[in-house]
């Protein structure tokens, strides 16, 4: 069942299985201040299950771009597109949030995003990556890396 993520109630709901659903909860809420603030976007997020597609596509870049394979299960997914950039995030029990930008316009930008919250170890399959610090009212202490998408999807 679909959930609108609330940043000025930040709720755990569908996220209670992380043992740090709080910090992973905060973290969703920034994303969704985020996209409210730049977009005028409505964050909606569902099951992982339900939205295998995502899930699938946020994995299949991972592992062809860069090997790499995410060991903790997902718990949400969302897509949508804004302007003419298609989003997607994954974010899973050990507090990991992957999202994917994928500008649609052939020459336009696409990276993939890491961001771990805040109390998180770095997982080991992203050990090679350099992790930069932000704070959030929401979220605490957020550490981010991302890399740039070289191939089409």
């Amino acid at each position: 069942m679909p959930y609108t993520v609330d940043f000025t109630t930040v709720s755990t709901d569908g996220l209670e299985s992380s043992p740090i659903a709080d910090a992973l909860a905060g973290l969703r809420a920034n994303e969704a201040r985020y996209f409210k603030n730049k977009y005028d976007h409505v964050f909606i997020v569902e099951p992982a299950a339900d939205a295998a597609a995502t899930v699938e596509w946020v994995h299949r870049i991972l592992s062809e771009e860069r090997g790499i394979v995410i060991a903790s299960p997902p718990l949400e997914a969302s897509e949508f597109q804004v302007e003419n950039i298609r989003m997607a995030y994954v974010f899973y029990e050990n507090g990991l949030s992957i999202n994917v930008m994928y500008t649609v316009d052939e020459a336009g930008k696409r990276a993939v995003g890491f961001k771990l919250s805040d109390g998180m170890e770095i997982p080991e399959e992203l050990s090679a990556f350099k992790f930069a610090r932000q704070k959030s009212k929401l979220a605490g202490t957020i550490r981010g890396s991302y890399f740039v998408i070289k191939n089409e999807y």
